[in-house]
């Protein structure tokens, strides 16, 4: 994966790189809710030997260094922890205490820096006084020999005094804030790679080049007024949907210029795709151009057109089939459009056999010649068998394509049913595309349609031609 690709994903799958982030960041408010605040105290000893000349002071130095760490040791012990307890009525046991005392030795030096936390900024301050004054008796008491008049050779001086330290050491809520960005940023990158890995949904150019050499014809936005204003009809000459069906008429133009299609099936894998809106409104598209446009509904399970159009869904093609009416009675007119439409009519029991028979076969070639273009609402491809039989009438098939829905398996299937009964693919719409999403499909066009750059002539060349 490149950096082109890695943003692409970043910018389809920005909600789950968010989603992370604020998990990690509200498992870390957990986190500092149920800890206890704990509050530092930090007192400083200086130890010190008696000497009596400059060779003993050099003696005196190592020996401190030394044993230095040993005494450090002794500030944590748990014998220690028992004389603070005792001397502060703590209720609390030695090994816990101890715990919570931290000594360490200042590099370079014969300091020892005390450290106690507690819960209480002010109870950490007292046990950090008493360490320090227990501490020093302490080593006093260790170093003093037995047979010695009671003079300890070691002396442990407190040279900064217990601290009250306000601020809460722990926990470190802007360091737990930033771990956690941080956690959840990887978190989130890793989580939106792997849902894009294994998202076998149609979200770019790329996924429909990968299953069929067919172009993609017009990628159409996601409308959130499409059901107040489903129609081209119903929308302004510069909306973004009407552009999209300019674009889809255009391309169709190009798509076989030596055999004009004039009958056109479009359907989709799956229901719920939006097929017969893109039949619709490319019938409507083409009729604003002046041409006789005729769309039929032949989705004789779930008939849409003629209720979408406001018309009289009931008399139309299984009407005109079965002799009840004449297909030019049977022919309605959308007045704001001047498209005909010719409804699916009554429902039959057996949609699939009536669109087989010979009947309907010489009703479309009857149409063809009557229109320049006539566009057949078919039911999707997959859960039955009435689009494939509807391919072979027609010159082309249009497959609708939902975006981030329908998935590549689904166009996959869709597009071996066509070939098994030899139908020709025209191209495909991607439909309902988010907006962030709807520039991934363009640059099909620009690719297969780009002009060849004109080399600049030389000066020779221009001569020449002169």
């Amino acid at each position: 994966m490149d950096l082109k690709q890695f943003l692409q994903v970043m910018r389809r799958r920005w909600r789950s790189v968010i989603a992370m982030i604020v998990v990690a960041v509200a498992v870390a408010g957990a986190a500092i809710y149920i800890q206890t605040p704990q509050y530092e105290s930090k007192a400083r000893v200086f130890l010190s030997v008696d000497f009596t000349n400059l060779t003993d002071a050099y003696s005196a130095q190592a020996f401190l260094s030394q044993r230095a760490a040993s005494y450090a040791d002794i500030a944590e012990s748990s014998e220690l922890a028992d004389r603070v307890i005792d001397a502060l009525n703590l209720q609390e046991t030695a090994e816990d205490l101890s715990s919570h005392i931290n000594a360490e030795v200042i590099e370079g030096t014969v300091l020892i820096e005390i450290t106690v936390t507690d819960g209480d900024a002010r109870q950490a301050q007292t046990i950090a006084d008493e360490v320090t004054k227990q501490f020093t008796d302490y080593i006093t008491e260790i170093e003093t020999p037995d047979n010695s008049a009671g003079v300890s050779q070691v002396k442990a001086n407190v040279t900064n005094p217990a601290s009250y330290e306000p601020d809460q050491v722990s926990p470190d809520v802007v360091l737990y804030i930033i771990v956690s960005v941080i956690i959840g940023l990887m978190l989130g990158i890793a989580l939106a790679i792997a849902r894009d890995l294994l998202d076998r949904t149609i979200r770019t150019a790329e996924n429909v080049a990968d299953l069929t050499e067919a172009p993609v014809l017009a990628s159409v936005a996601f409308d959130p007024d499409i059901r107040s204003a489903p129609l081209l009809t119903d929308l302004g000459g510069f909306a973004a949907r009407t552009e999209a069906f300019r674009l889809l008429r255009t391309n169709l133009q190009f798509i076989d210029l030596d055999h004009k299609a004039r009958v056109l099936v479009v359907t989709s894998a799956v229901p719920g795709e939006g097929k017969t809106m893109t039949g619709t409104n490319l019938a409507v598209a083409l009729a604003q151009t002046g041409r006789s446009v005729l769309i039929i509904d032949a989705d004789l399970r779930r008939p849409r057109v003629a209720s979408g159009l406001g018309l009289d869904p009931a008399i139309g093609l299984t009407t005109a089939l079965v002799g009840k009416t004449d297909i030019s009675d049977a022919i309605q007119v959308h007045e704001p459009s001047g498209l005909h439409v010719l409804a699916s009519g009554a429902k039959p029991p057996n949609p699939t056999e009536i669109l087989q028979a010979r009947v309907t076969q010489d009703l479309i070639k009857r149409l063809r010649q009557s229109y320049d273009t006539v566009i057949i609402d078919a039911p999707p491809l997959l859960p039955v068998a009435d689009a494939s039989v509807l391919s072979t009438l027609a010159d082309g098939v249009i497959l609708v394509i939902r975006h981030g829905r329908t998935t590549r398996d689904q166009v996959s299937e869709a597009l071996t049913r066509l070939g098994q009964v030899g139908g020709r693919l025209y191209g495909v719409v991607v439909n309902m595309v988010a907006k962030r999403a709807i520039g991934s499909y363009y640059y099909y066009y620009y690719e297969e349609t780009a002009p060849v750059p004109r080399r600049k002539a030389t000066g020779d060349e221009t001569k020449s031609k002169k």
